[in-house]
């Protein structure tokens, strides 16, 4: 009997696999990399080594005020290390500077009190000035030019009346924008929601282009370059992290050209050759990217990739936080079948794009093809089955389903992070 280690909220799930059923166990080689020197050292190096920039001390000299973007509560980057760094290199150089923080909600709701303090810790938490971009907020934001792929580009006031705009953030594999980090920031980040949902639209969605690991060709992720460009984000600092959301390496530097170094990093730890079974297993990495299905459906897209036609997928994922969007859940609810919303998404226009739109075509592009059982005792059970989903409160329940569905002999793929992996 096989025992696999699976991140679930704050812990680690320890499940066990016949071994006549594992065909393989799909992990990132980042679990594995031994990084040289601490957290705080690696991101200093980068920040004393930027790519194809000037260094951050240089380019806050003479400033009167800045905007350091960042993400919000869904995403695992380390601020409590990373962010003091930043503060501290900066008020060294202009210690009169005038700095904002930006929460990078894109499409999100604001972050509460509670996530912050849990983000950054009290002392930033209640002596910085942080502010949540409100992506509906049509007086926070202003029109600054047009998409390449036709959408109108409208962004946060303040980035774009801030005399210098950077960005904090991490770099892993992302399921429709290739990679996350980078100009990532800017646009979801910190755009107005009309600019997110033209971003975000079928067409581009359902471009082949348009897959984890891919940024080659990918309309979105074009869209998203320009966004950047047109923000005019100088700097970037972009970490990757292992399991243990610890800091394995950094890169600062140049918004494109220090992403493009950390993508190719990634690419290098994550990939990993597709064992193909009738079910696969795997997570969404744990907390807090397993909040709630909105965001699972990242994992759910890795185990697509091995999942045999009409197979059974396992997905492993608190939900505490619910189904994570309005949108998403009424869109899969209310529908007869995943047939049906992939139907009707595909005939939307790429400027008449609906709120997770984007989430609800990938989950029901998912569940047209195989069982998703979604394992959680801490959310509502009814909720899942109304999204066309089955239900269960251990991984033994929903293995002992899984074998009902496909046969005692069927065969098992484990990802343990399905967020962590490009599958090739």
């Amino acid at each position: 009997m096989a025992k696999i280690k699976i991140p679930y909220s704050n812990k680690l799930l320890e499940v066990e696999i016949p071994d006549h059923n594992l065909a393989g166990i799909l992990e990132s080689k980042a679990h594995d990399y031994h990084a040289c020197g601490s957290q705080e050292e690696i991101v200093n190096s980068a920040l004393d080594h930027p790519i194809g920039s000037a260094t951050l001390d240089e380019l806050v000299q003479g400033r009167k005020n800045m905007v350091i973007i960042t993400s919000d509560h869904t995403r695992p980057v380390p601020s409590k290390v990373t962010m003091p760094l930043l503060l501290k290199r900066i008020r060294k150089v202009n210690p009169d500077i005038d700095i904002k923080i930006l929460i990078a909600t894109g499409f999100h709701r604001p972050d509460t009190m509670e996530e912050l303090i849990h983000k950054f810790g009290h002392e930033i938490a209640d002596h910085e000035v942080i502010i949540n971009h409100l992506s509906e907020d049509e007086n926070s934001v202003v029109r600054v030019g047009t998409l390449p792929s036709g959408g109108e580009l409208w962004l946060n006031k303040l980035a774009m009346e801030t005399e210098l705009l950077i960005s904090e953030g991490f770099i892993e594999p992302h399921f429709f924008a290739g990679f996350s980090g980078g100009r990532k920031s800017v646009l979801p980040g910190v755009a107005a929601a009309r600019t997110v949902m033209a971003n975000h639209c079928s067409e581009f969605i359902g471009s082949e282009y348009a897959r984890t690991g891919v940024i080659d060709n990918n309309p979105i992720h074009n869209d998203m370059l320009y966004a950047a460009r047109q923000a005019k984000l100088a700097f970037i600092l972009n970490v990757v992290i292992d399991s243990e959301k610890n800091i394995i390496n950094a890169f600062a530097g140049d918004s494109e050209q220090a992403h493009a170094e950390g993508c190719k990093f990634v690419m290098e730890l994550a990939s990993v050759k597709a064992v193909k079974a009738d079910i696969a297993v795997t997570s969404n990495g744990g907390y807090p990217l397993d909040q709630n299905v909105y965001q699972s459906v990242k994992g759910m897209t890795a185990a697509e990739a091995v999942c045999k036609a009409d197979g059974v997928i396992i997905m492993i994922s608190a939900c505490n936080d619910g189904h994570g969007g309005k949108s998403f859940y009424e869109n899969m609810a209310n529908a007869g079948s995943p047939e049906e919303v992939i139907d009707r998404v595909m005939k939307t226009g790429r400027t008449e794009t609906i709120p997770d739109q984007w989430e609800f075509q990938i989950l029901a592009r998912i569940l047209r093809n195989h069982t998703v059982i979604l394992v959680s005792d801490m959310c509502d059970p009814q909720m899942i089955k109304n999204m066309h989903m089955e239900h269960a409160y251990t991984f033994e329940e929903a293995l002992k389903r899984a074998f009902e569905i496909k046969g005692a002999d069927a065969s098992i793929t484990v990802i343990p992070d399905g967020v962590g992996v490009v599958v090739k």
